[in-house]
């Protein structure tokens, strides 16, 4: 798909400039990895805001489209759309459009796509065979952003969000809190449903076999760590929704 072309200033994906690399796979790992945002948050209603907000509608309707046509197999026409067969290659595309949202520095901007690409996730995720590594490390991503746009402050470094000028008032309206919150109810129990079921190959350098040296049950790796993974879902905006006083104890289940 092609892409909205910018100036020397702006930060859109190109064929030289790609998202960063994440390191090397831990399923335990709860840090994520995102590219630095902008300085300021893009004028409203100026060139390059809408170029980004063309960017990400145009690659979410792009993934939608793989998605409806899981399965299928290639008709041989150039350009024509192939569906995705492997859940990590879904985690891989919206991960990259995270990446842009990040970058943006626009809560107008990343509020409302940010929330579609958590409930679009909730629909994809059920559909495949579990990729843990792909799919945790988004889930740690969007925990990532969530918890930071709720903060006005990013969650892991600390530093001032822009768009944030006038202080978290900027950020999350008590309508997307709610929001948030029945997402991030509903993903903790959706992780635990297709993580019963037999994981996909993500890579021999992927895979993390158990003590046996084989898989357990559906879980790839170590039992504990994986639980543990499972447990830590959206754990940092559970916190931060919790200083809202949106009912959820930190630490404990969606249901508490």
């Amino acid at each position: 798909m092609s892409q909205p072309p910018l100036d020397s200033g702006g930060f859109l994906p190109s064929p030289t400039l790609t998202t960063p690399a994440s390191p090397s796979p831990s399923i335990s790992s709860t840090t994520s990895s995102l590219p630095h945002p902008r300085s300021r948050a893009l004028k409203p209603g100026s060139a390059k805001e809408d170029a980004v907000r063309r960017y990400v509608e145009g690659r979410l309707l792009h993934i939608s489209r793989r998605y409806a046509k899981k399965y299928q197999p290639p008709e041989g026409m150039e350009g024509e759309v192939v569906g995705y067969v492997r859940m990590g290659d879904v985690c891989k595309d919206l991960g990259d459009v995270v990446d842009v949202l990040w970058i943006s520095g626009t809560p107008s901007l990343q509020i409302p796509y940010l929330l579609n690409i958590a409930l679009a996730l909730t629909t994809y995720m059920t559909a495949f065979p579990p990729a843990p590594i792909a799919m945790f490390a988004l889930l740690r991503k969007l925990d990532r952003v969530f918890t930071s746009l709720l903060k006005g402050e990013d969650s892991e470094t600390g530093e001032f969000l822009p768009g944030f000028e006038g202080g978290r008032s900027r950020g999350m309206s008590r309508t997307d809190m709610v929001r948030v919150k029945s997402l991030v109810e509903s993903t903790r129990v959706l992780v635990v449903e297709v993580m019963s079921k037999e994981p996909e190959d993500e890579g021999e350098d992927e895979s993390e076999p158990d003590g046996e040296g084989g898989e357990s049950n559906g879980w790839m790796g170590d039992d504990e760590e994986m639980e543990m993974d499972v447990a830590r879902v959206y754990e940092g905006t559970i916190v931060m929704l919790n200083e809202f006083g949106f009912g959820f104890v930190a630490g404990e289940g969606p249901s508490s």
